[in-house]
C-alpha cells in the first residue's frame, strides 16, 4: 500500500450493520485521505443490510463463510500498519477481536484499543497489556493513529 493502513477492528456478530459499520466509517472519514482504513465489514454490506443481529457467520457467500472471515482479516490485520480496537460499550467479549489483537501482538503492529475506564467485559490483562495506547474514545484513537502514521502527526 502506498498509503499507511489501519485495520478497524471491533465486535460484529451481535451487533446491527449500523452498529459496528457507522463507527468505522466516521474513523474513515476522520482519518481522512492520508491514512486507509481496512474496514472487516467492506463488500458485506449487502449481504448484512436487514438480518437484524449480525451472526458470526453465513455460509451463502464466501467472504462471509468463516475460512474467508478469519483468512481475509487475517491478512488485513497482517498488511495493515497498525490496528485500532473499538470495543466501547461491549456486551460481552469478542472472540473475533481478541483474535486480531493476538495477530496484531504477534506481528508487532502497534494497536491503539478505545474501552471506558472499567465495566468492559475485555478488561483482561491478556488483552489490555499488549495494546501500545488505551484511549476512552474515538476522537482521542483517530488523533493516536494520525500521529503516528503521518510525518509531522
Amino acid at each position: 500500500m502506498d498509503k499507511p493502513s489501519v485495520y478497524l477492528a471491533g465486535p460484529i456478530s451481535g451487533q446491527t450493520l449500523d452498529g459496528c459499520n457507522d463507527w468505522r466509517e466516521w474513523v474513515m472519514q476522520k482519518l481522512g485521505p492520508e491514512i486507509v482504513g481496512l474496514n472487516p465489514l467492506r463488500s458485506k454490506k449487502a449481504r448484512l443490510s436487514g438480518v437484524g443481529q449480525i451472526s458470526d457467520h453465513y455460509d451463502d457467500e464466501p467472504l462471509t463463510r468463516l475460512p474467508g472471515i478469519v483468512g481475509r482479516d487475517r491478512f488485513d490485520v497482517m498488511r495493515a500498519d497498525m490496528v485500532l480496537v473499538n470495543v466501547l460499550q461491549a456486551q460481552r467479549i469478542s472472540l473475533g477481536t481478541v483474535m486480531e489483537v493476538a495477530w496484531a501482538d504477534l506481528l508487532r503492529k502497534p494497536v491503539v484499543l478505545v474501552m471506558e475506564p472499567q465495566g468492559n467485559p475485555h478488561e483482561h490483562g491478556m488483552f489490555t497489556q499488549v495494546v501500545s495506547w488505551r484511549v476512552e474514545t474515538l476522537e482521542e484513537a483517530v488523533r493516536v493513529v494520525r500521529a503516528v502514521l503521518l510525518p509531522g502527526g
